[in-house]
């Protein structure tokens, strides 16, 4: 039952959250009718806009996938932006650096560049948060500051391309990254490529390491009770570090699918972190929400937002609306969804509180049916409280 509530609260949040949106279309003169065909058919209507709304999906699923971790070891990472950035840029560097390396060779590089890069920027808060007590959300969105300003830098004087400089544009970007680096597209005539199904892998790992490995049992433990987990000899503080450097090694490895599955082939920026990253380090983790914080229930989770952000825009077009619209809808759902969890966890307790009321005094198993116990009961025992 708490599992079948677990799906059923979000999606009636959404609902909730469309009824609203519905609301708005009408005071602005449109029909919701037509807006929400359009969406979907935004969204979902072709090949094409199916490819359009997987590509939108994957750095929302890797970053989703990586809050799951962190999450389960009780810590909140907030810092997806600044990690997709970091992955971005040590990525590029790499493949600027190695432009002749055979494609089947500089392709996991430029991968493993982006995971390196999230991952040292996820571990510095980890670090700050273990070892210094510093807030882990104060921190993240700190550094979310610090490497879009470190991005700015980068792309005005070590990274420019020459070509700009020669020109007297400077516009904020990398020259052409080299072919070999580019993710291969996986349908001809579409945007989708190989990033998608890499997305999908590093979520399926990220659920394979949190319930398979004895890493993921430590990060388990450690976000239950921390005493308790140094008490059963688990290092803590390192667990709290390499939770956060894998969430953030998630992020990079988005920031890397970002620049080398584009179109552009190059690292540029508008001098905001959105403006590369399309705002996936924040929408990433209300996908995560809406998948229960589970790295697989995030796979569908993603795609639906993507096809939200997808959508819009064909929204936008048909009906004429402002294009606040496309941004006010995902606000919209972001607070219903936000908003659920509280519900959902409080319906999860009522849940829990009637299983043990039943199990103990339930109407098939009358109080007089059974002798009292000659002696109390053991804490933890069979007429203890559930686990």
């Amino acid at each position: 039952m708490q599992r079948i509530v677990g799906a059923i609260v979000p999606l009636l949040a959404a609902v909730a959250a469309f009824f609203c949106a519905a609301i708005i279309l009408l005071f602005l003169g449109a029909s919701p009718w037509e807006g929400f065909t359009s969406l979907v058919d935004g969204a979902f209507g072709d090949v094409n806009s199916l490819s359009q709304t997987a590509v939108r999906a994957t750095p929302l699923l890797l970053v989703g996938a990586g809050i799951s971790i962190s999450f389960r070891a009780s810590v909140i990472n907030i810092g997806g932006e600044g990690q997709i950035v970091a992955g971005a840029l040590l990525s590029t560097i790499v493949a600027l650096n190695l432009p002749d390396v055979p494609r089947p060779l500089l392709i996991p590089l430029v991968m493993l560049a982006g995971i390196v890069g999230g991952g040292f920027w996820g571990a510095i808060p980890g670090v700050l948060k273990a070892y210094a007590s510093v807030n882990e959300i104060l921190s993240t969105i700190m550094l979310n500051i610090v490497a879009v300003q470190f991005l700015n830098f980068m792309l005005r004087s070590p990274l420019i391309d020459p070509k700009e400089v020669e020109a007297g544009t400077r516009i904020p970007q990398t020259e052409r990254l080299s072919d070999n680096a580019a993710l291969p597209t996986l349908i001809d005539g579409t945007r989708l490529h190989l990033g998608v199904p890499i997305a999908i892998a590093a979520a399926i790992v990220a659920y394979v390491i949190l319930w398979r490995t004895p890493l993921g049992f430590r990060l388990r433990a450690v976000g239950h009770s921390p005493d308790a987990a140094k008490a059963a000899g688990i290092p803590v503080k390192r667990s709290i570090v390499a939770a956060l450097a894998m969430s953030g090694a998630m992020c990079g490895l988005a920031g890397a699918i970002l620049v080398f599955g584009s179109e552009g082939q190059r690292l540029i920026t508008d001098g905001t972190s959105a403006g590369f990253t399309g705002s996936a380090g924040f929408n990433g983790i209300v996908a995560a929400l809406f998948g229960g914080l589970h790295p697989l229930w995030t796979i569908p989770s993603s795609f639906l937002f993507g096809g939200l952000l997808t959508g819009a825009t064909e929204l936008q077009r048909s009906l004429q609306v402002p294009a606040a619209m496309a941004v006010a809808l995902n606000g919209i759902v972001v607070i219903f969804v936000v908003s659920s969890a509280r519900v959902r966890e409080r319906l999860n307790d009522g849940l829990a509180a009637r299983k043990e009321f039943d199990g103990t005094t339930g109407p098939d198993t009358p109080p007089s049916a059974t002798p009292p116990p000659t002696t109390p009961p053991v804490d933890g025992g069979p007429e203890g409280a559930t686990t």
